[in-house]
C-alpha cells in the first residue's frame, strides 16, 4: 500500500517506521527539516514541505496513494487545514489525528470517519495494564467491550476449553490461543510464539499459553482478578 504520513513527530515517525517494516511504501512529510533528517535513512521517501500549502502537494504521488494519515500533533489548525486539503483527493482514505473534542467535532463535520487519539488510547491501555497487571495487553473495542491477552492460569493446564465453561462462569469468550512452540533445547522465545488459530471445545490448554479473550470490561476485570 502507498501511504502518505503528514507530521513526523513521535507518533508519525513511529508509524512511518512500523508501516515501512511491514512492507508498505511510505511517504513521510513534515515542515521541520530536523524531523525529516531523522527518517531520511530509514524510509524510502521523506519530504520537507508545508502541508498547509496546497501547491506543495505536487511533489507527492498523492493521486496514486491509497491512504493519507494526518499525524500532526502540535498545531490543531494546521491539522484541520491539512485534512481539508487531503479531502479534495477522492482516491484517498483519510485517517486524521484529533487533538481535542472540538477537533473531533470538526473532523466529523468534514466527513472523516477514521479519527485517532494516540495519547488517549495509549493512556487507556496503560491504565488497564496497571490495573490488571495480569493482562499482557488490552484493546478497547468500544466503551463496553474489550479484547485482552492474559496468561492462561496454571489451573487451566491440561484442560479442554469446553470443560472450563468460560462463557458460563466468566462471561468471556476465548478467541484464540498464543502458544510457545520453541524447542526445549533452544534459548529463543519470541520467534516461536504462534497463534494456534480458531479454538474448539476440544482444544487443550498448555503451560505458558496466552489467552485472547473477548468480553465486557467488567467481565474481563473479574476474570483477571479471580485468576491472579
Amino acid at each position: 500500500m502507498k501511504i502518505i504520513i503528514i507530521g513526523l513527530g513521535n507518533f508519525g515517525r513511529s508509524l512511518a517506521l512500523n508501516l515501512t517494516d511491514n512492507g508498505h511504501e511510505v511517504f513521510g512529510v513534515d515542515q521541520k527539516m530536523e524531523k525529516v533528517d531523522l527518517l531520511k535513512d530509514h524510509i524510502a521517501n521523506v519530504v520537507c514541505m508545508d502541508a498547509n500549502n496546497e501547491s506543495a502537494y505536487k511533489v507527492l504521488p498523492i493521486k496514486q496513494a491509497n491512504l493519507g494519515i494526518v499525524a500532526i500533533g502540535e498545531n490543531e489548525g494546521a491539522s484541520i487545514v491539512t485534512t481539508a486539503i487531503l479531502k479534495k483527493y477522492k482516491n484517498l482514505r483519510i485517517v486524521s489525528r484529533s487533538l481535542s473534542k472540538i477537533h473531533d467535532t470538526i473532523l466529523e463535520a468534514m466527513g472523516i470517519i477514521d479519527v485517532i487519539h494516540p495519547e488517549k488510547d495509549a493512556a487507556f491501555r496503560l491504565t488497564k495494564q496497571i490495573s490488571f497487571n495480569y493482562a499482557l495487553d488490552y484493546f478497547k473495542i468500544d466503551r463496553k467491550y474489550s479484547i485482552a491477552e492474559v496468561f492462561s492460569p496454571v489451573s487451566f493446564n491440561g484442560k479442554t476449553v469446553k470443560s472450563l465453561k468460560l462463557t458460563q462462569q466468566y462471561s468471556v469468550s476465548l478467541i484464540t490461543v498464543i502458544r510457545d512452540l520453541k524447542n526445549p533445547m533452544s534459548n529463543k522465545h519470541n520467534d516461536t510464539r504462534k497463534v494456534i488459530g480458531l479454538v474448539t471445545g476440544d482444544t487443550t490448554l498448555q503451560k505458558g499459553d496466552i489467552l485472547t479473550l473477548f468480553g465486557t470490561n467488567k467481565s474481563i476485570m473479574n476474570f483477571v482478578k479471580d485468576k491472579k
